[in-house]
Parts: structure tokens; C-alpha cells; sequence
């Protein structure tokens, strides 16, 4: 079979010079984005010591994270698998501001399993959170600023579909069911599994149990949030939740809005709104969202937040690619007027490539179309031949 040591491993892939032009040109569109709403880059690191990267019971994130022992201080050590607890460190224990902070960012995390069959175990994450507002200004805030995201990438959105974490966790504690079967719980809902369902809760008392398997049927458009308010309990943090969505759907009128009040994402992690962006041409969500108070005090200080993320490898396979800039062929001979022309030509944002000795005919592999010539002691621009 030969030598195939150069094999990537599985779900690892290399990005060729189109695409990564593509993804770079919506890394800088969206980075500006951001920067226009006032939110200021950071960037972590790829590893850090694992108990900052997973602070809190993040279950799901412990199994996505690589590790492997720091050779200087022979603690464990991790490669970062999302960038949202970093931003969380930085908020907390760096910049240790009072007031409101934002925060955006955009780098590579890495995942020990991909997270569908055609999924890359190594998504470029960009997002964007909002620290020290503990009000649903800062929720409505975000959805805005990812709604103009998916915009400037060209993209239809289908849906932005929203939950409210607060309604499962009110529901759950006034069961008193123990953490294991919790988390039995939250998984069938998850994947709306109502036979399993019933048999979980076959010990919960009315009507907590009837809310709960009424959480999967709760899903649709606005009317949803009036049936929910007659089929669920009326506990100060259901109707507070409800409350919370429907200001939701009245801000954000302009976009297509749905509710899904069994999208928990994750019950130990996430404190109030929860949002995922469905686009066409994509099976699974786009970009995913939502409050996570609290996530802070892992780091000394907990703060309101509140924020999205998205991988830019599947915007960039989802985004129109426009055509690529052809460039100009010029010849190589050591002219200090070529260069000068050369200058010139790039500082009108022309892309300009020297024509080294020996490799007539390929040029247009490098996306040239057009060549500089000299035309009666003149630097013209003409259309390429290359034969």
C-alpha cells in the first residue's frame, strides 16, 4: 500500500487556498461586525490547565477535550475545545471590570469526536459574548448582533428558534429527583424520547409530571408561549421565563422566530434564554446561544453573560463564495520600474505575481488573467496568454 504516513487522522482536514480565502474574508467581515457593535477581541490559548477549561459540571465538554500532561509543571493539561470559558476567564480574573464588557473572538478548537458523521473535529470557532448586564437587554442585544453575522455572510435564515433553561430547572427542582435521574431526564427531552420519558417520570407527582412531558409538544411559533402558559405550573420562574420570551418575539418581530421549550442544551450550564440559528443547505444548527450566568465564579467572580458562537467552516461551506480576485502576471527581470509598477498596482489592491524564470504555461494556476507588458515604453495591463 506504500508509505501513507501523510494521512491526516479522521475528521481532520487540510483547508486549500480557496476556501481559506473564503473563511478568512468572513473572519475579517465578522471581526469587523463586532468591532462596530463595541465588542473588543480576545485570544486565548489553545491549552490550559484542565481546570480552567472546564470549570463547573461541563460533563459534555470533559469528553470533548483532549489531554495530556504539561511536561514543565506535570499538571494535566487540555486543548481547548470551546473558547467560551476562556472568554469567561478573561471577563473574571484579567480585565476585572465592573461594568458592562464585550467580548469577541475567533480561533481553532479542537474535538476528540466530531460532533455529527460530517462534522471536522476541528471547527474555527467565532463568537461573541456580553458580560455584566444581567437584564434580557443583553439577550436581545446578541440575537441582533448574530441575526447582522448571518446577514454579512450571505446566509438565509430558516429559523432562530429560543428556549428558557429557567422552565426545566423550576420544573426539576420542585420534583427533588436526584442528579442521575435528572440527568436521565434531561436527555430524553433532549431527544424528545416520550416512551422513556413517561417511564423516568413515572414516579413524579401531578402536575409536575404532565409539564414535563408536555416540554417536547411546546414547540412552534408565538402561540406556543400561551400553551405553555396553560399546560405548565404557574411557579414564579415559569411565568418569569415565559415573560422573558415573549419580550423576546416582540423585540425581534422582524426575524423568523420560533420557540422549542425542550431545547435545554444544557440544563447545568446554561440560566436563561437558550437560542440556535437553523439556516438552509445545514441539518443541525449553525450557531448556538444563550445566558449562562454565573460561569465566572469558577474564576473568583461570576457575572451576568450572555452570548453565541458558531463554526466559521460551515458559515464559510454555507456562504456564497464570490469569485475569487484574478491577479496580474509580471514578468521577473530586476527592473526597479517593474517593482515600482508592481507598487503601484498593490496599492490599488491589485494581486500582483512575479513570474518566475522556467514555469511559462501555468501561470493561470495561480489565478492569473491579465499580465503586465511594456507597450511602447509603457506599463499596460492586457488580458493573459498563456499557452
Amino acid at each position: 500500500m506504500g508509505n501513507r504516513r501523510w494521512l491526516l487522522p479522521e475528521s481532520i482536514e487540510d483547508v486549500l487556498p480557496r476556501e481559506a480565502e473564503h473563511i478568512e474574508t468572513l473572519r475579517r467581515r465578522l471581526l469587523d461586525e463586532f468591532s462596530s457593535y463595541g465588542y473588543d477581541l480576545v485570544m486565548p490559548p489553545m491549552l490550559e490547565f484542565v481546570e480552567s477549561l472546564l470549570p463547573g459540571n461541563r460533563s459534555d465538554l470533559d469528553l470533548r477535550t483532549f489531554k495530556l500532561v504539561d511536561q514543565l509543571s506535570g499538571r494535566s493539561m487540555g486543548v481547548r475545545a470551546d473558547i467560551t470559558p476562556q472568554a469567561a476567564r478573561i471577563d473574571a480574573h484579567m480585565l476585572n471590570r465592573f461594568g458592562v464588557t464585550r467580548l469577541c473572538y475567533c480561533g481553532s478548537v479542537l474535538h476528540t469526536l466530531p460532533t455529527s458523521f460530517d462534522a471536522t473535529r476541528e471547527p474555527v470557532q467565532i463568537g461573541a459574548e456580553l458580560y455584566g448586564h444581567s437584564g434580557l437587554e443583553a439577550d436581545i442585544e446578541i440575537v441582533g448582533l448574530l441575526a447582522s453575522a448571518l446577514r454579512l455572510c450571505d446566509i438565509q435564515t430558516v429559523r432562530l428558534d429560543f428556549g428558557h433553561a429557567a422552565i426545566f430547572n423550576a420544573l426539576i427542582e420542585s420534583t427533588g429527583l436526584v442528579a442521575e435521574l435528572t440527568q436521565e431526564v434531561f436527555g430524553a427531552l433532549q431527544g424528545k424520547d416520550i416512551p422513556a420519558l413517561r417511564e423516568l417520570l413515572a414516579s413524579v407527582a401531578e402536575p409536575l409530571r404532565s409539564a414535563l412531558l408536555a416540554l417536547p409538544d411546546l414547540q412552534g411559533d408565538q402561540r406556543v408561549l400561551a400553551e405553555a402558559a396553560q399546560r405548565l405550573p404557574a411557579l414564579p420562574a415559569i411565568t418569569s421565563a415565559l415573560s422573558d420570551l415573549q419580550r423576546m418575539a416582540h423585540s425581534l418581530g422582524d426575524l423568523p422566530i420560533g420557540f422549542d421549550l425542550a431545547d435545554l442544551r444544557s440544563y447545568n450550564y446554561h440560566t436563561g434564554v437558550v437560542m440556535a440559528a437553523y439556516c438552509a443547505g445545514s441539518a443541525s444548527a449553525l450557531a448556538l446561544g444563550g445566558r449562562y450566568d454565573g460561569l465566572g465564579a469558577a474564576y473568583g467572580r461570576g457575572r451576568p453573560a450572555a452570548g453565541f458562537s458558531m463554526d466559521l467552516r460551515e458559515v464559510a461551506r454555507l456562504s456564497p463564495n464570490g469569485k475569487r480576485r484574478a491577479g496580474v502576471l509580471v514578468p521577473w527581470p530586476e527592473n526597479d520600474a517593474v517593482h515600482a509598477e508592481v507598487r503601484r498596482l498593490r496599492t490599488q489592491g491589485e494581486r500582483v505575481v512575479f513570474a518566475l524564470p522556467g514555469h511559462e504555461g501555468s501561470w493561470q494556476e495561480s489565478d492569473c488573467d491579465r499580465a503586465l507588458v511594456l507597450r511602447a515604453n509603457e506599463w499596460i495591463v492586457e488580458p493573459l496568454k498563456d499557452n
